[in-house]
């Protein structure tokens, strides 16, 4: 029995290894993708609507592209395709109505997003809200009879609304503006503007200049957004709205405080919201999170759960309104939250935690409220998972060669958007236990299917700290056995990010560099998501030695299946990769070439200049003056070793990234070019963090082709 499950497992890695289809994948084969998610099931689970991202030919700009997001409809018993149900214009963030007659989601409007209605009798959709702060986040009441929603107001534009706020108050916490005690300069003023004025006068002018865009006055500690900088604070409040066609929006939340999620309870009377409504600090320093019930007839709130330095967040509600789900833990930390359940009107004297050591998310409850659902990613993949309510026990109801990013439930059945190496996003549904699979959609499947794929081979090896790590080793195509092949180390960022077969940013980027002749190597090192709270918490005051050692260990282990040629090596990685590619070319010279994409390279800098900045304190003790952290700081900062950098390295960085910062690869670039050593640096026009993976097409495919371009210099094939 043992030789032949022996047998079975080889076979069953030869099958893996490479799909052998004729076409190798091209830089374009990109724009062909297209991403499902948001599924939304009817009320008797017959039918779902579902999102997809595609990516078409903008205008007629040659070369360049937009990303569009439809909605469809299918049959879950597979009888039919799916159907096409906005064709005209972007359609997100489908929900279903009680009694199945309608569909609501969101479209933008005039740059806003607003709440739109489709009846499945027939008809154009009809726009629900025409909120001058934007609509988004539809939910129906149990009654059907409202729809419930978001909006992102401005403080400017909170302190003048005669609705949300009727007494034209201030807030109580302090605005944090120099000179000034208490907020008395936030209280409106008829004041003329003048430049030769007195005083009034001058501030008034100086406001006008400020609101008109020519000048940005910073008082607020977090004021990087992703691509621009704001001195604006803007806070998430909630709305309800009837579906008649003069309904006009009813404020559910109020003041100066920051909420997150809502959801109906299940009779309809209350909402769970998460956020804080803290009076006393300015909302950018706290950090807390609490839980609310809110009563709809009187809008009180209710705190249910909270207290300093914790977050409770993602509050779901069983079907019968018995039990609250819910996530927990520290505020300034790195660590997994902990799954938990309370009865929705108990205490935290009544909270039950459930055991599970990975980051969960998209929480769900079964209908009969036996199973609590979520996904994780763990061990590669992100599969769906179900809790036991009698058992508490924890059961994975997929393998960790997938990704799901979406599901919906019905009784004896899941549907969900799947990501696996064989296919990069489709719909699905199975039954409760996860078997039975069935694909519904046919997006990518036909393109791919003549496609030479490599399919991933999954190794582990124990690491100096006593871990299991993973990695993975991607062959390139038309491998032969008995050859050696240049390879490429791909490390990822974070540090809590986690890549394996069910992670679906990579796909099409890993299957482009093995169809251009490159074996793939890639691996999940100490820091990284997916393995639990040791595992993410091991490179704490160790972002270089540690994690260096793990992906070499990786790379030195996939060297001795014989196929890498170790004198055609690249390494190349994007954000905390970026940071390790610098550690480790000015650590270990075996590499050819090396490539950095938007990284961080000089902490102190990366404190003051990315919008990721509490990444200094959570995991190097302290700030960049402060004794116990300096060191460390300047000890683990790539920079500080420049001058042992001898690889040929190509730099990356989008100029509108303020997550990790533009300077931070201008200080790598020019300490290297003062230097002497061989470098290019690459600056992409209106390019944000998030470039490679949701930016413009045409940057997407000119980092690849830069990246394999400069690597081909050095690496002769």
């Amino acid at each position: 029995m043992k030789k032949l499950i022996l047998l079975l497992s080889c076979c069953y890695c030869g099958l893996l290894c490479a799909q052998k289809g004729q076409e190798p994948m091209k830089v374009t084969d990109m724009l062909k993708i297209r991403q499902v998610g948001a599924i939304t099931l009817s009320p008797d689970g017959s039918k779902a609507v579902f999102s997809v991202t595609a990516i078409e030919p903008d205008g007629d700009a040659r070369w360049e592209y937009k990303y569009v997001n439809q909605l469809y409809l299918v049959p879950v018993d597979g009888s039919a395709v799916p159907r096409l149900l906005s064709s005209k214009e972007n359609a997100t963030q489908p929900t279903w109505s009680p009694d199945g007659k309608q569909l609501a989601f969101t479209r933008a409007v005039e740059g806003k997003p607003q709440v739109f209605l489709l009846s499945f009798d027939g008809g154009e959709p009809q726009q629900l809200t025409h909120s001058r702060y934007g609509a988004a986040s539809p939910k129906w009441s149990p009654d059907g009879h409202q729809i419930l929603f978001s909006s992102s107001i401005s403080l400017r534009e909170l302190l003048k609304d005669s609705l949300l706020n009727p007494g034209k108050a201030i807030p109580q916490w302090p605005y944090e503006k120099p000179g000034f005690a208490g907020n008395e300069q936030l209280k409106a003023s008829n004041t003329k503007p003048d430049p030769d004025g007195d005083l009034e006068e001058i501030r008034a002018y100086l406001d006008l200049n400020t609101v008109d865009k020519k000048a940005k006055v910073f008082n607020k500690l977090n004021f990087q957004e992703e691509s621009t900088t704001s001195p604006e604070m803007y806070f998430t409040h909630f709305f309800l709205i009837g579906l008649q066609p003069d309904a006009q929006p009813v404020a559910v939340t109020h003041g100066f405080h920051r909420f997150n999620n809502a959801e109906f309870t299940p009779d309809g009377k209350q909402l769970v919201i998460s956020g804080n409504v803290d009076s006393v600090r300015h909302p950018d320093r706290v950090l807390e999170s609490e839980i609310y019930l809110v009563d709809l007839n009187s809008h009180q709130l209710r705190k249910i759960l909270g207290e300093a330095g914790k977050n409770y967040n993602s509050p779901t509600v069983s079907p019968s309104g018995k039990w609250l789900a819910f996530q927990y833990g520290n505020t300034s930390f790195v660590d997994v939250p902990t799954l938990a359940v309370m009865p929705l009107h108990g205490t935290a004297n009544d909270i039950i935690n459930i055991p599970f050591d990975r980051s969960k998310g998209a929480l769900g409850w079964s209908k009969d409220e036996k199973y609590l659902y979520f996904i994780a990613q763990s061990n590669g993949g992100a599969p769906l998972y179900r809790v036991d309510m009698q058992t508490r026990k924890v059961e994975a109801l997929f393998d960790f060669n997938v990704g799901l990013n979406s599901y919906a439930l019905k009784p004896n059945a899941i549907v969900f958007a799947k990501t696996e190496v064989a296919d990069p996003s489709e719909l699905y549904v199975a039954d409760s236990n996860g078997k039975n699979e069935k694909r519904l959609s046919n997006f990518n499947t036909a393109w791919i299917k003549d496609k030479y794929l490599s399919f991933p081979e999954k190794k582990t090896f124990v690491n100096s700290k006593g871990m299991t790590v993973e990695y993975w080793m991607m062959k390139p195509y038309n491998y032969e056995a008995g050859k050696k092949y240049p390879t490429i180390l791909n490390i990822h960022g974070g540090p809590s990010a986690m890549w394996g077969p069910g992670e679906s940013s990579m796909w099409h980027e890993f299957q482009y560099y093995c169809a251009k002749g490159y074996a793939v190597v890639y691996c999940n090192p100490r820091g990284s998501g997916g393995y639990g709270a040791a595992f993410l918490r091991d490179n704490i005051n160790d972002w270089g030695t540690g994690p260096t050692s793990d992906v070499l260990t990786a790379l030195d282990k996939a060297v001795e299946e014989g196929f890498i040629d170790t004198a055609r090596m690249a390494v190349t990685g994007g954000s905390y990769a970026g940071y390790l590619v610098a550690w480790i070319v000015s650590h270990d010279q075996r590499f050819k070439a090396a490539c950095s994409q938007r990284g961080v390279y000089e902490l102190g800098t990366f404190f003051g200049e990315g919008n990721a900045w509490r990444l200094v304190p959570n995991y190097f003790g302290g700030y960049p003056w402060e004794e116990k952290a300096k060191a460390v700081i300047e000890h683990e900062s790539p920079i500080s070793y420049v001058q042992n950098i001898h690889t040929p390295y190509l730099i990356f960085h989008g100029e509108n990234d303020l997550r990790t910062g533009v300077i931070q690869s201008e200080m790598l670039y020019k300490s290297l070019k003062v230097l002497g050593r061989t470098v290019e640096y690459v600056r992409h026009p209106g390019g944000t963090h998030e470039l490679t993976r949701s930016g413009n097409n045409r940057q997407r495919i000119d980092q690849m082709l830069r990246t394999m371009e400069f690597f081909e210099r050095f690496i002769k094939h």
